[in-house]
Order: C-alpha cells, then sequence, then structure tokens
C-alpha cells in the first residue's frame, strides 16, 4: 500500500518511546519522562499575549507570506546580532521557517537528487537522516565517536565520497552528546565545505543554553562560513515554545532562496500571529533564558547524583538540557532503557535510536523538574544494574 519511501523509512524514535511508556501508564506506574527534548516551562507571557492580541486582528487570518513577515525576519537579524555576533541581511540572509525540524527535512529536496550523497552525523537528531532519504538521497554516516569529542573525524571521508556529496548535516551544541565544538573545527569544516563543494546545514538549535561559562558561537562568525552554508535556528528550546512551531534559517542567500523554493510549493508560511509572538520573544526582556539555564543547571547536577548511583561515569555537558551517559557493562541501550522504564518508572531514549553509534549510551533530557529528578535518582538507586 506504501510507497517504498515510507517502507524504507525506520520507526520514529520518538513515537516508539510514547507507546512503550503508554503501556507502562496503563498498568499504573507513575512515570517520570526523561525522554523527550519537550520543556516542561510555560512560554513567557509577554510572547502569548502578543499571540493574543495579533490573533485579534483580521488581517493576520488570511495566507502569510512564503518567506514570512519582513518585521519577523527583521527581528531574527536583531537577535542574531545581539546575541550571536552576526549581521544579516533580513531580506536575502534570513527565512521564516514553521520550526526548523521543517527546515531540515525540506533542503535536502532543493539540493540533492536521486542517489546524490548528504554527509549525516550518526548519533544524530533522526531528520536530517529521513530528510535526505524522502529526496531520494544517499545517507553517508559520519561517526561521532566519544574519542573524538562527538565531532565527525574530517579526514576519514572517503575523498570521491567528499567530492560527490551536496549536504554535510552538522548540530553543535549537540544533540544528542550534548558535546560541543571548538573553533578550529568549524574552521576545518569551512575549508572541507570549498574544497568538496558541500552545502554546510549547521542546526544551531541549542545555542543559549548553556551552562558554567560556556557560550556557544554560531556556526557563521568563521571566516568563510557565509558563502558555503546556512544555519538554522528555532524558538522551541530558547523561548519554551516547541508547540509553536517558529524558527529560522540564515546565512548564505543562494541556500536559502533554493530552501524558499521548495516551502512555495509545500507551505503557505507560518502563521503571522504566531510570528508577531516569536517577535514579541526574541525583542523583549531575555532573563527567561538565563534563568532557564539555572533551572537547567540544577536538574543537570541533581540528575548527576543518580547516575553516580548506578555507577555510570559521565561529565556534566556545559550545553543541551540532555546528559549522555555510557551504559553500565553488560548491557546495551536498549536493554537500559527497558529496566528503566519497566522497574523504575523512568524513561530514557536508548542511544541507538539515533543511529548506530548511538548503541552503548542513553539519553536523559532534563525537563523535569528537581523535585521529580531527585525521586528518579531515588528509583534509581534501588535498581541492581
Amino acid at each position: 500500500m506504501y510507497s517504498e519511501r515510507i517502507n524504507n523509512l525506520p520507526p520514529y524514535l520518538f513515537a516508539a518511546i510514547d507507546k512503550a511508556k503508554a503501556r507502562v501508564i496503563e498498568k499504573g506506574v507513575d512515570v517520570i519522562d526523561l525522554g523527550v527534548g519537550d520543556p516542561d516551562m510555560p512560554t513567557p507571557d509577554n510572547v502569548i499575549r502578543a499571540l493574543y492580541r495579533s490573533a485579534q486582528n483580521p488581517n493576520r487570518h488570511q495566507y502569510p507570506s512564503y518567506t514570512g513577515m519582513l518585521s519577523f525576519r527583521e527581528a531574527a537579524a536583531k537577535w542574531y546580532k545581539e546575541h550571536l555576533g552576526i549581521e544579516l541581511d533580513p531580506v536575502s540572509q534570513v527565512l521564516t521557517l514553521i520550526g526548523s525540524k521543517e527546515g531540515i527535512a525540506h533542503i535536502p529536496l532543493a539540493f540533492i537528487n536521486p542517489g546524490e550523497i548528504a554527509l549525516i552525523p550518526d548519533p544524530a537528531y533522526p531528520v536530517y537522516k529521513i530528510g535526505t532519504l524522502f529526496a531520494d538521497g544517499k545517507p553517508f554516516i559520519m561517526p561521532l565517536l566519544e574519542e573524538n569529542g562527538f565531532l565527525p573525524d574530517l579526514d576519514a571521508i572517503p575523498k570521491d565520497v567528499a567530492k560527490l556529496a551536496k549536504l554535510m548535516f552538522l548540530n553543535y551544541p549537540n544533540n544528542p552528546t550534548s558535546a560541543i565544538a571548538p573553533d578550529k573545527f568549524f574552521e576545518d569544516v569551512i575549508e572541507f565545505a570549498k574544497e568538496n563543494e558541500v552545502i554546510i546545514v549547521h542546526d544551531n538549535a541549542y545555542s543559549e543554553m548553556t551552562f558554567d561559562g560556556y557560550k556557544a558561537p554560531s556556526f557563521l562568525k568563521f571566516d568563510g562560513a557565509m558563502d558555503v552554508g546556512i544555519e538554522m535556528h528555532s524558538l522551541s528550546k530558547t523561548y519554551n515554545m516547541t508547540g509553536w512551531r517558529i524558527g529560522f534559517a540564515v546565512g548564505n542567500a543562494e541556500i536559502l532562496d533554493g530552501l524558499g523554493k521548495v516551502k512555495t510549493n509545500i507551505d503557505s508560511g507560518a502563521f503571522e500571529a504566531v510570528q508577531e509572538a516569536g517577535i514579541t520573544a526574541m525583542q523583549g526582556p531575555q532573563q527567561c533564558i538565563s534563568d532557564m539555564n539555572k533551572l537547567y543547571t540544577h536538574r543537570r547536577d541533581a540528575l548527576m547524583v543518580g547516575l553516580k548511583e548506578l555507577g555510570i561515569d559521565v561529565q556534566p555537558p556545559k550545553a543541551t538540557f540532555y546528559i549522555w551517559a555510557p551504559v553500565p557493562e553488560g548491557h546495551d541501550s536498549m536493554g537500559l532503557s527497558k529496566i528503566l522504564l519497566e522497574e523504575a518508572g523512568i524513561v530514557a531514549t536508548p542511544g541507538v535510536g539515533f543511529g548506530e553509534y548511538g548503541e552503548g549510551y542513553v539519553r536523559f533530557s532534563l525537563t523535569r523538574s528537581v523535585e521529580r529528578i531527585n525521586e528518579a535518582v531515588e528509583r534509581m538507586g534501588q535498581l541492581k544494574i
């Protein structure tokens, strides 16, 4: 019944987790969900009020612009300047997205012909690979190994593959590993992209979620980056707006134009009331970001205690709201996740769900209160692993 394209897709990880979680809840278990990276805190009140005001304007009820309201793109350009130090032309170098996931999924359609290669990190957000498969492209996997700081080894990419590749997806601060990238890595990526005529797509959704004095850079700050790539950003994690579906892509105008051509044929743009709420988020008080980072730091430190109870040695991450934890000896990622769910009522994401090289790890999200995390820690301490 379904197309080969659909039949060849792996099950979407988080949908499978939801089903397993539902089965345990049906048994009456009080489940603590540290699985999917969905912020538990509400969207700031000023953003909600802005949506309400805008939604009452009948002019907002019609089809929006495909590329996004100019006022939203101007706000995004100003935000990038203030937060990441990047100068952007809001007309040609900013494109509104219905969440960054949409842009990530659609960009292969603009640049990959059937059978052409995209360079995909592994473990990684599944949409990099799935978007490539939907475009009938061929993913070439770049392993992210702990001994390399969870950075792809550019020298390990065969020269013939590099010359044939059209896109490279990157994501730092990284989901799921929470790894950060040094400046030298981005400089090497730009050199690689120029030598091989590869488009870089950097997913920077977690740039504002940093701890212990670390500040995540934009890929676009490095010399030559604007010539070879774009960066995806989302308001989802920064302002607790995951359900609002609003983000943007910035960078090389020609690349953005290609993505825009896909969007004009597939969607009708983001609801303008949501865009106006996004403007309020980016231009309003930014204290919510530092407040959330303090909260995530407390949650991170609390969960680290529980992992030590399990005998898991992991360094506290400097960015994202994830902890990428190696599984204890004698277990695999699916097995440990099953034990945590069925014996302790804790949802953790098996690393193998993010790709072959995620085996041996589980990902915990810091998206529950300190009280619930402490309860999870207490349950972990009672497990025999």
